[in-house]
């Protein structure tokens, strides 16, 4: 039983690194794992719904269906959350994304805007 769990707990791990990587069909598998309760998760439709939108947003019709199937069982507020949550997630995976790429945290967009201040300071001095 616990190697099963292990295998299980593997399987999502990974799933969620390829996700992290962009790639739809683990999400789409992510998404059929929180919706169904399967790979030792329990079954929640908030994460299910994130993991299709996400899945939906990269083209997947397949995942575009099961979301709306799984929307269909949710409240209006479970929906929000949900899509706010499948924004948080792309948030952060393009920071972690410009970091690797970078070297660097990515500035945040006032850090930006005062940077820009700065130079625009110095072109016309």
């Amino acid at each position: 039983m616990g190697s099963s769990y292990k295998s299980a707990a593997f399987l999502i791990e990974s799933r969620l690194a390829d996700a992290a990587r962009g790639c739809p069909d683990a999400c789409f598998d992510l998404g059929i794992a929180y919706s169904s309760g399967s790979g030792g998760l329990e079954v929640d439709l908030v994460e299910a719904h994130k993991w299709f939108n996400l899945s939906a947003m990269s083209g997947s019709s397949r995942a575009a269906e099961c979301r709306a199937e799984v929307a269909d069982e949710m409240t209006a507020r479970e929906i929000a959350e949900a899509q706010r949550q499948a924004r948080a997630w792309l948030t952060a995976t393009q920071r972690r994304a410009a970091y690797r790429l970078f070297g660097h945290k990515p500035f945040a967009p006032s850090e930006v805007e005062g940077r820009c201040r700065a130079k625009s300071r110095l072109v016309l001095a």
